[in-house]
């Protein structure tokens, strides 16, 4: 059986996670993974995990049946421009890139281009990513569950509506950096109590991982699983209290709100 060949146009952070996630999983079986970045230094670090190089985005476009323009919105303009010429009706194209629009990508290529638009976020890297998708009306059903496979086998994947694809960013493909502050101020309380970053951090982390399974898994919702920690007059309730006062859930409604908006001024 012939494998599906799927090239990336950058090799970045994310671009990189994907293809490692892609390449460990069992999905990765069945595919053939090209990239082409600027920097040669990073596509030798890809060799390992059986990634081609290509020398230039034009080869990589001819040689992929799937190519993924996993590159930063402010430079992706100019990468679709360059790929154009290869780019035919039986290709798919996938961005990664926050705010692009299918719209945009077909205006740069061709009318009835093929267009995926994904927001994964970096735990892909370790075959627990959460990765949200949408697609134009030219992608089929095959095709579509091709991209929808490979994140799914190297985490969660869900489908969201094309329009909603900058709402989304906040809750899972922003969301790493946020969890990543809030764990920051559990470990540096507890370095300043006296207790060591190693057993907070292993401590803290375990219970992120417990909480989020009693999320998915327990059948109790939200505002249950918090009763259940808060016994009357106890501790959670006396740090609950503060987190009341300084209005957690608005805050962090506050930096969703950020996140969405410069989505949208950096949409094309």
């Amino acid at each position: 059986m012939e494998k599906i060949k799927i090239g990336f146009i950058g090799a970045g952070n994310m671009g990189a996670a994907i293809m490692k996630g892609i390449y460990a999983s069992e999905a990765g079986k069945s595919i053939e993974l090209y990239a082409f970045d600027p920097d040669n230094a990073k596509l030798e670090a890809l060799a390992e995990y059986g990634v081609k190089p290509c020398a230039n985005e034009i080869e990589l476009t001819e040689k992929c049946g799937y190519i993924f323009l996993a590159v930063k919105p402010q430079i992706i303009e100019g990468v679709i421009e360059t790929a154009a010429p290869a780019v035919t009706a039986d290709k798919v194209l996938i961005s990664i890139a926050a705010g692009i629009s299918d719209e945009f990508i077909a205006s740069k290529t061709i009318p009835d281009a093929k267009v995926i638009l994904v927001m994964p976020n970096t735990p892909l890297l370790l075959g627990e990513g959460a990765s949200a998708l949408s697609r134009n009306d030219n992608v089929t059903d095959e095709e579509f569950d091709v991209i929808l496979n490979v994140f799914r086998s190297c985490g969660k994947a869900s489908v969201v509506p094309k329009d909603k694809m900058k709402e989304i960013i906040a809750v899972n493909g922003s969301s790493p950096a946020f969890i990543y502050l809030f764990a920051k101020g559990f470990v540096e309380y507890a370095d300043s109590v006296g207790i060591s970053s190693e057993a907070a951090l292993e401590l803290f982390s375990q219970s992120l991982i417990g909480s989020a399974k009693m999320l998915t898994d327990s059948g109790y919702t939200i505002d249950e699983l918090i009763k259940m920690v808060s016994s009357p007059g106890g501790t959670t309730l006396a740090g609950l209290d503060r987190l009341y006062e300084g209005s957690l859930t608005d805050v962090v409604k506050n930096c969703c709100e950020s996140c969405t908006k410069r989505a949208y001024e950096l949409s094309k």
